[in-house]
């Protein structure tokens, strides 16, 4: 079972995040677009493990109290498109201590350092020049809980679903 630890967004700040991607589109640009329904933020990617009740306990001794979010600006990695957010030290300690118990626990996870990122377009087709400035602005939403989503490959692409 492919899982991973998130933060599932608002119906506001995915609707949103689909006007943002318009601005590829605009442009012409081609790609993979993450489905609207598929936003979200990754907090821990764990991968192919077959206990999810594990993680979901892991989950559960993280105590925090509800914060805010906020969409920053938009950012590439090669040709990955992605919005980030605004600097947040609840959300870093969170992922810290998620990502802590984890660890303590056994559960194998990608260690990579923590970049706070919700992906827009991968394997974006775009010629130099093309893209121009994608501008984004400040949109916020309160997190009060952190999900365990499985990823499973469907016929048009993957589909992420919330296990409790």
């Amino acid at each position: 079972m492919r899982l991973f630890i998130a933060i599932q967004l608002d119906p506001q700040m995915k609707e949103y995040l689909s006007s943002v991607q318009d601005q590829f589109r605009d442009r012409n640009i081609r790609g993979n677009f993450t489905p609207e329904e598929n936003f979200h933020l990754t907090l821990a990617f764990i991968g192919e493990y077959p206990r999810p009740e594990d993680v979901l306990d892991v989950i559960r001794e993280v105590e925090f109290e509800p914060f805010g979010i906020t969409l920053d600006q938009v950012g590439c990695f090669d040709n990955l498109w992605w919005i980030g957010l605004k600097e947040n030290p609840t959300l870093t300690q969170v992922v810290k201590r998620l990502r802590y118990g984890l660890t303590q626990a056994g559960i194998p996870f990608d260690k990579k350092r923590f970049k706070a990122h919700i992906t827009l377009l991968r394997r974006a087709d775009y010629a130099k020049g093309q893209i121009g400035a994608i501008t984004s602005k400040p949109i916020c939403m309160k997190v009060d809980r952190i999900c365990l989503m499985r990823s499973t490959r469907g016929k048009h692409g993957m589909i992420y679903t919330e296990i409790n």
